[in-house]
């Protein structure tokens, strides 16, 4: 497969489904992400998302404690809208061609918001600590990534493969926030060379074994 050409499929490419809003907890985080989105990430308060959505600070609190957890339920929030699409086939391909599939769904997923992910990232480089915060919560959402692959995600293997995949996931979101293509060739070029990049240092992110053999499952 080319690197810089990398396509997918285009028979049978499940849509990235979105949930209907609703609740308060999918109010506040659509809230926090406008916000972020037009006036920066740092003007963000509880305060200012409760008052976009129009509640008390008492129900907001009920939702979410911090500006870590809106990231966080954002985080789940596009966890099932890639999760809701289905798994990937386990005969559609190789363990990184599913992987590659259910990454580009989670890139279309997060594409409306990337405004406001933009924002969040600039604001992360003059203080990474809420970010540093929620790396827990980034690797739980890339193990539900390699599940949605056909990939396991149980035991000291599974964590191993869900720390590989979110350091993918990093490299390959600065790709994508400057990425203004159509079909996205850039965070594809991207994703495929991390993907490639990974799987020599990390054997177990593909199930492989030395020598090349594949165990009977990944």
């Amino acid at each position: 497969m080319a690197t810089a050409k990398r396509t997918r499929r285009a028979a049978g490419k499940p849509r990235v489904a979105r949930a209907a809003p609703g609740g308060l907890a999918r109010r506040a985080v659509e809230a926090a992400m406008r916000l972020a989105a037009a006036k920066g990430w740092r003007q963000v308060t509880l305060g200012t998302v409760a008052r976009e959505c129009r509640v008390p600070l008492a129900a907001l609190y009920g939702v979410y404690a911090s500006r870590a957890a809106i990231l966080a339920g954002f985080a789940r929030m596009i966890d099932g809208q890639v999760l809701a699409a289905g798994a990937v086939e386990p005969d559609a391909g190789s363990a990184r061609d599913r992987l590659f599939e259910v990454m580009m769904r989670r890139f279309e997923a997060l594409a409306p918001y990337r405004e406001a992910i933009a924002s969040i990232a600039g604001d992360a480089a003059r203080d990474p600590l809420p970010l540093v915060c929620l790396a827990g919560t980034l690797r739980r959402s890339m193990a539900w990534m390699l599940e949605a692959a056909g990939i396991s995600s149980a035991g000291p293997r599974g964590m191993l493969k869900a720390k590989g995949l979110a350091l993918v996931h990093v490299a390959v979101i600065r790709v994508w926030l400057n990425d203004t293509t159509k079909d996205l060739a850039p965070t594809m070029a991207a994703l495929d060379r991390a993907l490639k990049f990974v799987e020599p240092i990390a054997e177990t992110l593909f199930g492989r074994r030395r020598g090349g053999r594949s165990p009977k499952a990944a």
